[in-house]
């Protein structure tokens, strides 16, 4: 049973489906007007079509391949699980309620460091430094709170 959880993932304001669509829709466009001006003698156009649409498929997929990253944070039972996942590679941690805890945040530290048992891991990527502070307390005063019902 999941007593708390936290679900911390990037602002997409394109889903990759519709980058899809985008992506269809600016080939078409783009090779219709490369095509009507190679039939009309002007074949380097078409070369340069298929060179910025090339870029920007490029662009697109590096985009849509990361738009799905996340970080997911659950207390089940006295475990902390930590699934990450990033560029589609999912890793997923088991961290026993009693022995972990959070590294203090340092001015050059950006990230959320949870350590138990020389496992560590960094959390709050897509969060702003500010969140990530009331983050960062928020979890430890559930862990906290965890450790004492137990």
């Amino acid at each position: 049973m999941v007593q708390r959880e936290w679900l911390l993932r990037r602002n997409c304001s394109v889903a990759p489906h519709q980058l899809v669509k985008i992506f269809t829709i600016l080939c078409a466009t783009s090779l219709s007007i490369a095509l009507f001006f190679t039939l009309h003698g002007a074949w380097y156009i078409l070369f340069f079509s298929v060179l910025e649409l090339s870029a920007v498929g490029f662009a697109f997929l590096i985009y849509a391949r990361h738009a799905t990253d996340r970080e997911y944070l659950a207390i089940v039972g006295n475990y902390l699980l930590v699934e990450v996942v990033l560029a589609g590679e999912k890793s997923c941690f088991k961290l026993d309620l009693h022995q972990v805890r959070i590294e203090p945040m340092r001015p050059g530290k950006n990230l959320v460091t949870l350590v138990s048992s020389g496992t560590r891991i960094d959390v709050g990527r897509y969060l702003t430094q500010w969140k990530r502070r009331e983050f960062a307390q928020e979890l430890e005063s559930a862990l906290f709170a965890g450790c004492v019902v137990r």
